[in-house]
């Protein structure tokens, strides 16, 4: 009689299935590559750069950001910035002015801390280990990996949007990507199947396969070349990886401004409370609850009661400007008034002419305005 060690039986079954699990991640690996060398033709002209200084900043830029949109910015600052120095020595509000329209303004204070930390303390050479890379302000994994794989073929992978998509699809992964768990699953994939020996080719490949390939919506399936064995595709799961969490519902604000001209010029003033814009320009603002239909005798009676004055025109109001963010949606109005005596309330403010205003950095929603 022949008796079965069940011990053995799983030892056993666990050998074959690491063997098959290493099979399909060589399969992966060897088919990005190939594809990537043969038939990869995204053109970016940050690609194939080991530039440090270059790359952190295509990748500060591109942090939520589309490609489209962000090379126009990529290539205006390594014109007016073309080393980290000239990005170091310039005044905060020149980098803020050339970064507008981008949003998320915080990463751009971080680059400018980041630049006058690399010159002031590493004489202006980029940290080459990815962990000293994380201690710069503004940098947190993806963008240490980045750096690290791009600029010295370091073996970290970068796990962007792309990246989730391709893993999570060929190889079945359901845990939720912006969660802390899936996150760290998806890590440790990829620290088994990036090529060890290249790195930097790996990322670059996988990225744009993500982006060129396996699209978010209407994937290429039929000219892939990892289709075969891939999961969603074999199980028609495709529109349900990668998995996320529930969308955020996003708050809601209403910023009403008031555009107060005297002799030809505008008032203006920079925020500096701890919320978004932070160090852009703006008008008066009066932030409300809730929507307000304004009319003029509303406008009339506001500004009596905030400025105490009584000679002022209120030329135009300007109802339905809205900007949305990624947990908020501003709502605005701009409201046109003509004064002709000075408003203590306005101080503070900067008066300049409607010519000049171009110099100076606004949120997206008042740059639509003017």
């Amino acid at each position: 009689m022949i008796v079965i060690n069940p011990k053995l039986i799983t030892i056993i079954c666990s050998y074959f299935i690491y063997i098959a699990d290493l099979k399909m991640e060589l399969f992966f690996r060897q088919g990005l590559l190939f594809w990537h060398l043969n038939d990869n033709k995204r053109i970016m002209p940050w690609k194939k750069e080991t530039d440090p200084y270059k790359i952190w900043m295509s990748e500060i830029i591109l942090q939520q950001t589309r490609v489209e949109q962000g090379t126009k910015y990529y290539l205006n600052f390594i014109k007016k910035y073309p080393t980290i120095f000239d990005l170091a020595s310039d005044k905060l509000d020149n980098i803020y002015k050339l970064w507008e329209g981008l949003g998320y303004y915080s990463r751009c204070k971080n680059m400018h801390i980041t630049a006058n930390i690399i010159v002031n303390e590493f004489n202006g050479i980029f940290p080459n280990t990815y962990q000293e890379l994380l201690k710069l302000s503004g940098i947190g994994p993806y963008t240490a990996a980045a750096i690290a794989s791009f600029a010295f073929n370091l073996p970290y992978p970068v796990l962007d949007g792309n990246v989730f998509r391709v893993v999570a699809r060929f190889f079945g992964i359901f845990n939720k990507i912006d969660s802390t768990e899936g996150k760290k699953i998806f890590n440790n994939k990829l620290l088994h199947l990036i090529d060890k020996n290249q790195p930097r080719l790996f990322n670059q490949a996988i990225m744009d396969f993500g982006a060129v390939i396996c699209k978010p919506v209407n994937p290429n399936c039929k000219i892939c070349s990892l289709s075969t064995n891939c999961f969603a595709f074999n199980n028609q799961k495709i529109d349900q990886l990668p998995a996320k969490s529930k969308n955020i519902i996003k708050k809601k604000r209403f910023f009403d401004y008031l555009v107060f001209f005297k002799d030809d010029k505008i008032y203006i003033h920079k925020r500096n409370s701890k919320d978004i814009w932070e160090n852009l320009y703006e008008f008066f603002l009066i932030e409300n609850r809730s929507l307000i239909e304004w009319d003029k005798d509303k406008i009339y009676n506001f500004i009596i009661d905030k400025f105490d004055i009584s000679d002022f025109e209120i030329l135009n109001i300007y109802p339905n400007f809205s900007q949305v963010l990624t947990h908020q949606i501003i709502y605005s109005t701009f409201i046109t008034i003509k004064i002709n005596n000075k408003i203590e309330g306005l101080k503070s403010y900067k008066k300049v002419s409607p010519k000049l205003l171009k110099k100076y950095a606004f949120s997206k929603i008042c740059r639509d305005f003017l």
